[in-house]
């Protein structure tokens, strides 16, 4: 028997049902006289990795000549034909991209415009490839291969420099276009500035009607009127405490504005410089607060109470500072009625203490408002005590004691504010109740084996960024595709598989769906996440 047909034979038992037929064509054999047909050196097997179960990893086929004394020579020839193993490694070798390739990626409608300098009646003859959408209100959309899309734009304009002098051009008149619309805003303004606005409230005027802007708005009418009336009362006795009050008044005044812009700014919509919006402004308004109540507040008022000491100077009648006193103490009290209300209020829709919630700074302009208040109810006390002290003994270092106690008290509380909001701009996590809840969500879910690395920071404003490295469990996300397959068609298919290029062609076709699996597996988790806290609102799911 045949050493070749031998192989195949054991092939054939060992069940190898992708062998090939192995072609050998031989010439006539040696034939000599009284000797029977002989085969030398045919055929040799390379190795076997394993014998059970059988294995034909690789067979290497010769040619020999057979030369006999006194005979003519004869040659046998046989085939060499590659193994399977080198056939598949020939279509599947490793491809060699370099360090820029682009030629399977896909490109949107818009940006093929914008940077290729296309109409959209050239995309309509290009190929289109529904490709499943990044944006939640839209489950696919249209894209475009990029070697289709700069091919068509060689075509179109002919040369790459033609194409780049067209984009300069185009950037120019846009350039020209943003200049020419922000002179017409201007004069927009002007004019409605001269006629009267008759534009529905906007979005902006709207922020300081309801909630801390409301709070801000009144804080800044009541210290505004306080800081007046206390002026009048330091210039008519001449007091220190009440210079001090006054200077606490104006410099709440000012950190009230201060808020009111951070507000303002916080609300506004993310461009591309500032993806993920402004919400920080209010803590960046909140800490130059407390920098502004410590250098203004607290410095000044330690200043005019050491002067005070060392220079102790008669008083006037302390009756009008009294009166003033009075209804500061009112006024301010009402102020910190408001801000308390609009924090508990506040605290209970995050399901927290309004401790916890004052401690973590969760609303930073109401909490700065409260502080201040709260500041200023005990100043008023601290100087109307030190001035009634004053008046009794007669002893004017009663009131420079009373303006540095309120300068204390500013102290105290702009270090407090500049520590909590630090801490918030640093990136403060969400409570780690809620990232416990997170986690179990994503865990129990039977597409993911563990979850690494999980980041919840509170951006402000009530919006949350949250940040995990995610296993996925590649057969339930392969089962998941299977699932929604003709397993008929499936088994066809890899039936009519009969060569090396034909496998890899099947392979990739199944891969590609697979990937796109496991990207919808991601956006499932993102909507669920974002159903179970609606707090967020950027998910940052990594494949491990």
């Amino acid at each position: 028997m045949f050493p070749g047909l031998a192989a195949a034979a054991a092939a054939r038992r060992c069940g190898w049902s992708s062998a090939r037929r192995l072609r050998v064509r031989c010439g006539a054999a040696a034939r000599v006289s009284g000797e029977p047909r002989e085969w030398q050196n045919l055929v040799t097997f390379g190795s076997f990795s394993n014998m059970v179960p059988c294995t034909l990893s690789q067979v290497k086929l010769y040619s020999t000549n057979i030369q006999k004394e006194g005979q003519g020579s004869k040659t046998l020839t046989v085939e060499k034909i590659p193994s399977l193993d080198e056939a598949v490694k020939a279509v599947l070798k490793k491809r060699e991209y370099g360090p820029k390739y682009t030629q399977n990626n896909f490109i949107t409608g818009v940006r093929a415009m914008n940077e290729f300098c296309l109409k959209s009646s050239d995309l309509e003859q290009l190929r289109k490839i529904r490709r499943r959408s990044p944006h939640e209100d839209t489950e696919s959309f249209t894209v475009y291969l990029r070697s289709d899309v700069e091919a068509k734009s060689l075509e179109v304009w002919g040369s790459l420099e033609a194409l780049a002098r067209e984009k300069k051009l185009r950037k120019e008149a846009e350039i020209e276009y943003r200049e020419r619309l922000f002179r017409n805003q201007k004069i927009l303004r002007e004019y409605r500035d001269f006629l009267g606005n008759t534009k529905p409230r906007s979005r902006m005027a709207s922020v300081f009607l309801k909630g801390p802007g409301k709070v801000v708005m009144v804080a800044i009418c009541i210290n505004g009127l306080n800081c007046f009336f206390k002026f009048l009362a330091w210039i008519y006795t001449g007091s220190a405490s009440m210079f001090s009050e006054a200077i606490h008044s104006l410099s709440d005044t000012c950190n009230q504005v201060l808020l009111a812009l951070g507000i303002s700014k916080s609300v506004q919509t993310p461009d591309p410089t500032h993806p993920y919006g402004f919400s920080n402004m209010r803590y960046i308004a909140s800490l130059i607060s407390g920098v502004g109540i410590f250098m203004m507040g607290a410095g000044l008022s330690w200043y005019h109470g050491v002067m005070g000491l060392l220079n102790p100077q008669p008083m006037e009648s302390l009756l009008w500072a009294y009166c003033i006193l009075a209804g500061s103490l009112v006024s301010e009290g009402a102020t910190l009625l408001v801000a308390i209300n609009e924090l508990r209020r506040s605290a209970q829709a995050k399901g927290m203490s309004f401790y916890k919630y004052v401690m973590e700074s969760r609303d930073p302009s109401t909490n700065v408002i409260l502080l201040e208040d709260t500041a200023a109810v005990l100043g008023v006390t601290i100087a109307a005590t030190c001035m009634g002290l004053t008046s009794i003994t007669g002893n004017p270092l009663y009131d420079s004691l009373g303006s540095l106690g309120v300068g204390t008290l500013l102290g105290v509380v702009s270090a407090f504010l500049i520590y909590t909001n630090t801490e918030a701009l640093l990136g403060r996590s969400i409570q780690p109740e809620q990232v416990q809840r997170l986690t179990e969500l994503l865990e129990n879910d039977p597409s993911v084996r563990a979850i690494h690395d999980v980041k919840a920071t509170d951006l402000g404003l009530g919006k949350v960024r949250f940040k995990a490295e995610v296993d996925f469990d590649g057969r339930v996300v392969t089962r998941s595709y299977l699932e929604k397959q003709d397993f008929d068609q499936m088994l066809q298919e890899i039936q009519e598989v009969k060569t090396p290029e034909e496998l890899e062609t099947f392979m990739l076709k199944h891969g590609e769906n697979i990937i796109d699996t496991l990207g919808a597996e991601v956006d499932r988790l993102e909507k669920e996440l974002k159903k179970r806290n609606p707090e967020i609102r950027h998910v940052d799911l990594e494949i491990l």
